[in-house]
């Protein structure tokens, strides 16, 4: 026990601690002092700060002085964390946060409502963690044993991909400590450093096969053998977000904002490939047309083709100056809410877009715009869940009409007040017992794929044959292009149609169907053809 240790009570008597605090010489403690909070923050955002680093074994909440203190397990993780967000300025809520060494070396807390409550917090957290861990090792899924490190190849390298484009790419599922790039066998390839195996593993499973790019820049990921990476140089080869002190070595200097915006204005061509369009790219949120200032979609796609490379280099630089310039407000937490748009009024309902939206994370909150039925707002339980969601439904046909998701400057969902009727526009699917997510480690986790026209079926009852599946699928307009029973298991099947189209609405529409004998079909896309 450390023998200094203060007593800090939320009796809001502390301002007198606090200016020792904030003239705090930064002498390392277990205790960081945490400033600059957003008025609506809630203990589990301040505890999550913390989560990548370590054990948080307190919190002091002060509320009224939009600051808290921050108790580590050890040191060790306390200055690791500070280092950290010293290069890299957490945000919650477009809130930019501070935080350094607290006076204090340790947090004794009393019984007063705000610790409970607390305390309570920080039970939860640590329940989830422990929890997640032996689960997801049972479920087989090994999450908890995983690597924490990831070796990615990019395949198709039609453009150059930066180590700032990685970094912004992997941190939407949480903090990347370190990047490593190089090139082996004529491939492009990094490796790239999570504070946790299980963060690992959610970017493994949300990013593997994605397209940085519009159909080019594939990435393709494993687990590293390594546990952890040996970072010599801060460079645009190399990165450690921990320790900004490192040396840049002698690799070429980075090319700051400024070059790259530069850049992007001479070699208009290659951004016409639109970096980040399209269904399978990367979310359109970053518009790098807005960054650059351009209006370039009209360009044809094999623009790019015609310039040399030091034409590709100028857009990965140039998409990476977007990423920086429209970025900055974006936190690994992120939006919850997305904007739908370009909606088919006569056919979408919110329990559509429940179903739809829900292969991809557990929706909470779905609302049809009363004087604009073609849009909607989508909320779903986190930010990494909407970023996934967007990035695999932007651009997919719904009922004849391209779907456009991008996020909203909602962060949540309103309910229509009591006695207003809506028309049924609003629904709260905040408690339904159709989540796919609900469970940490649930399989479902490791079976997120885009839509595609094939269908995964399963809760199958033994009395269901192939000529009823067959035809319910046809009953509701769409082809059969082929079906298979699984050999070993056969509560479950795949089912092909004939368009992604035709796929993304029968799983709309028979995702829950009732099969009898109590069994209700669960339909997901499947990356398997038949």
């Amino acid at each position: 026990m450390q023998t200094n240790s203060a007593h800090l009570k939320s009796n809001g008597n502390d301002s007198k601690k606090f200016k020792g605090d904030i003239r705090s010489p930064g002498i390392p403690s277990r205790v960081i002092h945490v400033r600059k909070l957003p008025n609506d923050i809630n203990e589990a955002e301040v505890i999550s700060l913390g989560l990548p680093f370590g054990k948080v074994t307190n919190l002091l909440m002060l509320k009224g002085k939009n600051q808290a203190f921050l108790e580590m397990n050890t040191e060790e993780s306390a200055q690791t964390m500070v280092s950290y967000y010293s290069s890299v300025t957490p945000v919650i809520r477009n809130h930019p946060i501070y935080m350094q060494y607290s006076n204090h070396k340790e947090l004794k807390t009393d019984n007063s409502p705000n610790q409970v409550r607390a305390q309570a917090a920080l039970q939860a957290v640590n329940a989830v963690q422990t929890g997640s861990m032996s689960l997801s090792t049972v479920d087989g899924a090994g999450m908890g044993s995983q690597s924490p490190v990831l070796r990615v190849i990019v395949e198709n390298l039609f453009y150059p991909v930066t180590l700032d484009v990685l970094h912004q790419i992997f941190s939407k599922f949480g903090t990347v400590l370190k990047i490593i790039t190089f090139t082996k066998n004529n491939q492009f390839q990094a490796l790239v450093q999570y504070s946790d195996g299980m963060t690992a593993q959610h970017a493994k499973l949300s990013l593997d096969g994605q397209n940085i790019y519009n159909a080019c820049c594939t990435l393709r990921i494993s687990f590293s053998k390594l546990t952890s990476l040996n970072v010599k140089y801060n460079n645009d080869k190399s990165r450690d977000y921990t320790r900004p002190d490192l040396p840049t070595g002698d690799s070429q200097p980075s090319l700051n904002a400024q070059t790259m915006a530069a850049a992007a204005l001479t070699a208009p061509g290659i951004i016409s490939a639109s970096p980040y369009a399209g269904a399978h790219g990367f979310p359109p949120t970053f518009a790098i047309q807005q960054a650059a200032g351009l209006s370039l979609q009209g360009m044809p796609a094999g623009a790019f083709a015609s310039l040399g490379v030091p034409g590709a280099a100028a857009a990965a630089a140039a998409a990476a100056a977007a990423g920086r310039l429209s970025l900055s407000g974006y936190t690994a937490g992120g939006n919850s809410v997305m904007l739908v748009s370009n909606l088919n009024p006569e056919s979408v309902t919110p329990q559509c877009l429940f179903i739809l939206f829900g292969v991809y994370g557990d929706v909470m909150r779905v609302k049809i715009l009363f004087n604009k039925k073609e849009n909607a707002l989508v909320q779903m339980s986190d930010g990494t869940q909407a970023q996934l969601a967007m990035s695999h439904l932007n651009g997919q046909k719904l009922y004849g009409k391209a779907l456009r998701v991008t996020l909203s400057k909602h962060t949540t969902v309103q309910l229509p007040r009591e006695g207003h009727e809506d028309q049924g526009l609003t629904k709260d699917y905040s408690n339904s017992p159709l989540h796919r997510f609900k469970k940490p480690g649930s399989k479902n986790y490791s079976n997120i794929f885009p839509p595609s026209s094939t269908l995964h079926l399963s809760n199958i009852p033994p009395s269901v044959t192939e000529d009823h599946l067959r035809g319910l699928f046809l009953s509701s307009g769409a082809v059969v292009k082929a079906f298979k029973f699984f050999q070993k298991d056969r509560k479950m099947a795949l089912i092909q149609l004939g368009s992604v189209e035709e796929a993304i609405e029968s799983l709309i529409k028979f995702h829950n169907h009732d099969l009898g004998e109590n069994h209700h079909l669960r339909v997901s896309f499947s990356k398997s053809t038949i």
